[in-house]
């Protein structure tokens, strides 16, 4: 494909948009590792649409061309539809990209959102370490929290309303290829969806910085629980919170943090400790922070 102007080229670029995207529930995904992961993850269940490259980036990434050559053809989630596969030009890909600087290739997929029905219950996924983007506003700190989150192990990554789009481009590229990796549940009310997760026996932290508690004193009560050693429960932990038990983390908006509706739907307000003297963290920091805290001590 040579035609920047095609019709093709057009619609894809139109991905670029909220209500595009919506309306054909499809999203872009740009560069070589976030489409490796995507193509990988259609070997396991069909997700994509289409594949566009160039011929720079095709002699480069032999690993990609092997697995196109593996999903060239094969079915879609769009019943009747195969894989759509073109090299093209720079100009092309350029036109059809969200990124200033394309990296030779983009693929189209379909939206992988799951639905709060998987979650608790005989034969569900009954999540231990959980994700809850609160009004995070931000493509690249959404995207870095998912990418964070898989990296951590967590088994779900909640947006609530309010929250940017995670098939937002710059989302998408943030999480390089981690939002194949795990389930995704947008547009949830927190109030309700942190209830149900307690009424499952899941704590949910908020994570604050103004918390009673932080998050060594939480990593060193539950070694100590570990070990079977006696120590002092620390001030802010209520009842017999254990940080391996199944945990949900809330993070809020980049500028106001959690909010008082938002703090009050956890069981406890959890610090990150600052020993420095930075002035506070970015909440993708934080979330690395937290999410790494409960997934090394659930594993011990």
């Amino acid at each position: 494909m040579s035609n920047p102007q095609a019709d093709r080229v057009r619609d894809i670029a139109k991905l670029r948009g909220r209500s595009a995207r919506t309306k054909r529930g499809q999203f872009l995904v740009e560069g070589p590792q976030a489409v490796r992961e995507a193509l990988k993850a259609h070997l396991v269940k069909p997700v994509l649409d289409a594949v566009y490259i160039t011929e720079a980036a095709y002699d480069r990434h032999e690993d990609i061309v092997e697995l196109l050559e593996q999903v060239h053809g094969t079915p879609t989630p769009e019943p009747g539809r195969r894989v759509f596969m073109r090299v093209v030009t720079d100009e092309v890909l350029a036109a059809m990209a969200d990124a200033v600087t394309p990296q030779g290739i983009i693929a189209v997929s379909f939206m992988v959102d799951s639905s709060l029905d998987i979650l608790w219950g005989e034969n569900a996924m009954n999540p231990r370490l959980v994700a809850v983007l609160s009004r995070v506003q931000d493509p690249g700190n959404a995207g870095t929290i998912l990418r964070v989150a898989d990296a951590a192990g967590a088994d779900l990554v909640v947006l609530t309303k309010g929250s940017v789009d995670v098939y937002n481009p710059k989302t998408v590229r943030s999480t390089a290829g981690s939002i194949f990796h795990l389930p995704i549940v947008q547009g949830i009310e927190l109030e309700d969806f942190a209830e149900d997760a307690k009424a499952q026996g899941t704590t949910v932290l908020a994570a604050d910085g103004y918390g009673s508690v932080d998050v060594q004193q939480l990593v060193s009560h539950a070694a100590a629980l570990r070990a079977g050693v006696e120590a002092q429960k620390p001030a802010g932990v209520k009842g017999s919170f254990d940080l391996s038990k199944p945990t949900m983390w809330l993070f809020g908006n980049e500028a106001q943090g959690l909010n008082a509706e938002e703090k009050a739907a956890a069981s406890m307000r959890v610090a990150v400790p600052v020993y420095g003297s930075a002035e506070s963290l970015n909440v993708g920091t934080a979330a690395a922070v937290c999410l790494y805290a409960s997934a090394m001590a659930q594993r011990g």
